[in-house]
């Protein structure tokens, strides 16, 4: 069974990195793909953070929960992306496998950061020589938001970490933090478009249909 404890100390962290080997630098010119929606607890816009965590969903969540519960911490934002469409479309719908183009107003959005991203790659050795193992990115998720948190002290010049998508087959995905990935992101984006565009009817029905999702119109 593949390990995945609570994370070791800020200073073990720190010894363990390997720059060269370690860190992953997303170029400007590298398509970032992101499903969110305007409406619902947490509405958000294309551009924006969310401060309020952590969630049950969010895997990589930085925020410190108080009692349990989640809070809000303007210290501590998140933003997930995958590199394709169905990478985001697996990670956002997946716990109930239906992808609703409607309700709580779906957007997709397609930018280019800013400037070059440092991102932890917790996609080679890093997790097995810290006493983890790719676990990281599809284990209990209690657990791995504390990785995240411990990863933020150790690291805090990191825009954040890439990883693999536990629903679309390990393809990359992107989890930005803010501070320090705030300016990282484009004054407007490639692509943005509520869900229920008549334009993505068949790029969305062909990504449900490899994932085996159901599309509700």
């Amino acid at each position: 069974m593949a390990r995945l404890p609570r994370p070791p100390s800020k200073a073990v962290l720190a010894n363990e990195l390997r720059p060269t080997e370690d860190i992953v630098a997303v170029h400007p010119a590298t398509r970032l793909v992101r499903v969110y929606t305007a409406h619902g607890n947490h509405p958000q816009q294309w551009d924006t953070f969310r401060y309020t965590g952590p969630l049950p969903h969010g895997r990589f969540d930085p925020q410190q929960p108080r009692h349990g519960d989640i809070v809000t911490d303007r210290n501590n934002g998140v933003l997930y992306f995958g590199l394709s469409v169905r990478t985001s479309v697996a990670e956002v719908f997946q716990t109930t496998s239906t992808v609703d183009r409607k309700t709580r107003g779906p957007h997709l959005v397609v930018v280019r950061p800013a400037r070059t991203l440092r991102l932890l790659d917790l996609c080679g050795l890093w997790p097995t020589r810290v006493g983890a193992s790719q676990e990281i990115s599809s284990g209990p998720k209690k657990i791995t938001q504390a990785w995240a948190r411990a990863i933020r002290a150790a690291y805090r010049s990191l825009d954040g970490v890439w990883y693999r998508s536990s629903m679309d087959s390990g393809e990359p995905a992107v989890c930005l933090w803010d501070p320090p990935a705030g300016g990282s992101l484009p004054d407007a984006p490639d692509v943005l478009l509520p869900l229920d565009h008549p334009g993505l009817d068949v790029p969305l029905s062909r990504v449900c249909e490899e994932l085996n999702y159901v599309m509700l119109n």
